[in-house]
């Protein structure tokens, strides 16, 4: 993947881990939730088409700014840190290569094949 993308996805990673520093939160609660949503991974048990789908609702970024705007707008700060732990990790997981995936397998994604030079 182009260094210019990592480098965005990085700078999405630092900003998300800014926002959470406004939240009535520990700043290592971050860090703490950070790998949470790989979660999704468990749906690949029932097989690739299963595990496609709830893998990339947990690493959709336009569904964690919803559930941060939900929170915010209600004032729900434990919403508005799960919206900014799920577009941090998805861009950090964007930083390392790993894309929304396809229902091909684990491996395939919209950002290319992982584990394969892209860039």
């Amino acid at each position: 993947m182009n260094t210019l993308i990592r480098l965005e996805e990085f700078a999405m990673f630092v900003f998300g881990f800014y926002l959470f520093t406004f939240l009535p939160f520990s700043w290592w609660w971050f860090f703490v939730f950070l790998l949470a949503p790989d979660i999704g991974m468990i749906g690949y048990i029932l097989g690739n088409k299963i595990g496609a789908i709830s893998y990339n609702i947990f690493h959709h970024k336009g569904l964690a700014i919803v559930i941060y705007i939900f929170g915010a707008y209600y004032s729900l700060p434990l919403l508005e840190g799960s919206g900014i732990i799920l577009f941090s990790h998805s861009a950090l997981d964007r930083t390392l290569g790993y894309g929304l995936k396809y229902k091909k397998g684990f491996k395939f994604t919209h950002l290319g094949e992982v584990g394969k030079n892209n860039g």
